[in-house]
């Protein structure tokens, strides 16, 4: 058995299964046992003196009986695949499911911190391990246990000298198959790893395709690619390799008991037949042709079972090591959740506080913003601005708790964000990030990726706020066109407008645009900023920006230096009281010269 105490309960959940589809293996395995024993009286009814008639009838008596058993084999084989593999497909199902939502409750730093490769191998390849184990480990393990049981009954029934003699070195399958485990499961876990570095590389480089065909980068990366797939393979053969031995070695030792068998069972037929029977552990051995047929069809359906002794080992090792890695990542802490008592977020104004705010990335050491102090006031339009790393995207991202913060610290009317549920705070603030990722769906579904069961043409108002309508139209399936992967098909001023229509979608009272006007043009850029005047009235509205004209008819602008904040007012008190704003503003005011000269 696989246990784990995220598996444990799938043995309750799915019990039912599991015993409908046992039981009927266990008949099946019954059942089996009377094809020797059939076969053995054939031998004996077609061993006839001479001048005497085969019993015809006998035999057609034990060959319809054949038949019987047969098909209820057919029969219990279809109720235990059926039964079993039902359980182990809905237990992969269900853990997948636990680990999707875990994946979604963790937080950024997480996904910082560990590469998207190696958790999907944990997705695929991992929770696959962990199913066959279900499903094929217990087919394997019932076989092994009770046909066993009932093969070796049988046969110390039939012949008890022959059994010992057939069963003594079969213990030796046992001792190596607990001496095996440990080395298997730890080369599987090498294994495990090496093909999520080969993972983790081909996700990287799939991403950047791009990239390296503009850098005509492919020979590099084919060799880099090389080196990993042989260390993926080095470590696959290692398993392999000690695998095959197992395996080799079970049936080395079975083929030579089998040997043993008809040599020894051949003697004492002979020795019978003659009148000579051998007498051995002080019982006398009569044994003929048929009983010997017999005994090594009992023999041959337990060869399956010890057999299968040997993949459980293999399998097993594989699934617990499987199982310890997709563990360790549903223990994994979840940083960003909500405290005990949280209370919904409900009827926002857009009030924002900021009261001595610090931030420090986890792990990092480096203070990013320090003191933070100030009041943005509902439905007001505010601009951040700062030079390179001053920690303006870090200031907005933090009104949406991707990671915790000191209590007290940041307020939205007045409440404190760590203690509103996560759901209800998001919920209230539209977010257009810097990296604009677009799913690979419709461009509809993209912009009405928050609530697309509506049926009405919101989404149309939303793409003409952004002023992407134009552009979708003429598209030739306009709003069904499908954006390709992260928004491949589509420009970089396109995905930008799609993911700002995106957000003005929800009509959430807080909406924060991440630098998110930067890849179009002057003219679009102003549409853009005129429909947030007219069409955000009363609503807050944040706008992280590189350039100071894009946030110049904003009513108050933040700038940030070096994650202090330097000054919090008017755009025309700012150029009075703030050297950043002011340097600002003559480098663009220079800059639009050169262009202008040009």
């Amino acid at each position: 058995m696989l246990l784990g105490k995220y598996v444990n309960k799938f043995y309750l959940k799915y019990g039912i299964f599991f015993l409908i589809g046992v039981a009927a293996l266990v008949a099946v395995d019954y059942l089996q046992l009377f094809i020797p024993e059939y076969l053995g009286e054939v031998v004996n009814l077609l061993h006839v003196p001479a001048g005497e008639q085969i019993n015809i009838e006998a035999i057609s008596k034990i060959v319809l009986y054949v038949v019987f058993v047969a098909i209820g084999m057919f029969v219990g084989r279809i109720i235990w695949r059926v039964a079993v593999f039902h359980a182990s497909t809905n237990i992969q199902a269900s853990l997948r499911h636990q680990m999707f939502l875990k994946a979604e409750r963790l937080s950024l730093d997480y996904y910082h911190q560990n590469k998207v490769g190696t958790i999907t191998a944990w997705f695929t390849n991992d929770i696959d391990e962990v199913e066959d184990f279900f499903g094929w480990g217990t087919i394997m393990l019932v076989d092994a246990l009770f046909m066993s049981a009932l093969v070796i009954v049988k046969m110390f029934l039939l012949d008890l000298p022959l059994t010992l003699i057939a069963l003594i070195p079969m213990l030796l399958i046992v001792v190596w198959g607990a001496l095996v485990e440990k080395f298997m499961s730890q080369r599987w876990e090498n294994r495990q790893k090496a093909f999520d570095n080969l993972y983790d590389f081909s996700q990287e480089n799939f991403t950047g395709i791009r990239v390296i065909k503009a850098f005509v980068k492919q020979t590099q990366e084919l060799h880099a690619f090389a080196k990993v797939a042989r260390k993926s393979k080095d470590a696959n053969l290692s398993f392999a390799r000690l695998s095959v031995i197992f395996d080799n070695c079970i049936a080395i030792i079975i083929s030579a008991i089998l040997a043993i068998l008809v040599g020894f069972g051949g003697w004492f037929v002979y020795a019978s037949q003659t009148g000579n029977p051998v007498t051995l552990f002080g019982h006398e051995v009569t044994l003929n042709a048929g009983q010997l047929v017999t005994f090594l069809g009992y023999f041959e359906t337990l060869i399956w079972p010890m057999m299968a002794l040997g993949q459980i080992v293999s399998m097993r090792s594989r699934a617990k090591t499987s199982l310890k890695r997709i563990s360790h990542f549903l223990d994994e802490e979840e940083n960003v959740k909500d405290k005990e008592g949280a209370i919904e977020l409900k009827d926002v104004k857009g009030n924002i506080t900021f009261n001595h705010f610090s931030f420090v990335y986890p792990d990092s050491g480096k203070l990013y913003l320090k003191d933070i102090s100030l009041e943005i006031k509902a439905g007001e339009k505010i601009g951040i601005v700062g030079k390179i790393g001053s920690g303006k995207t870090t200031l907005a991202n933090s009104l949406l708790r991707s990671y915790n913060v000191e209590p007290n610290n940041v307020l939205i009317d007045g409440h404190d964000i760590m203690d509103v549920t996560l759901y209800s705070l998001r919920k209230n603030i539209a977010y257009v990030p810097q990296d604009n990722f677009l799913f690979s769906d419709t461009i509809k579904n993209n912009i009405a990726f928050s609530d697309e069961e509506d049926e009405s043409d919101r989404y149309i108002s939303a793409a003409k706020f952004s002023d992407v309508h134009s552009d979708i139209s003429d598209f030739t399936n306009s709003y069904e066109t499908v954006s390709g992967e992260r928004g491949v098909t589509l420009s970089g001023g396109q995905k930008q407008r799609i993911s700002i229509a995106r957000a003005f979608y929800t009509g959430a009272p807080i909406l924060i645009l991440d630098d998110s006007v930067s890849a179009v043009d002057v003219k679009t850029e102003e549409t853009i900023l005129h429909n947030i005047q007219t069409q955000r009235e009363g609503k807050t509205t944040i706008l992280v920006a590189s350039r100071v004209s894009t946030v110049a008819h904003m009513d108050r602008i933040i700038v940030l230096n070096d994650g202090c904040l330097e000054a919090f007012d008017t755009p025309e008190n700012l150029l009075k009281i703030s050297s950043t704003y002011k340097n600002m503003v003559k480098l663009q005011k220079l800059e639009e010269e050169v262009e202008g000269g040009r």
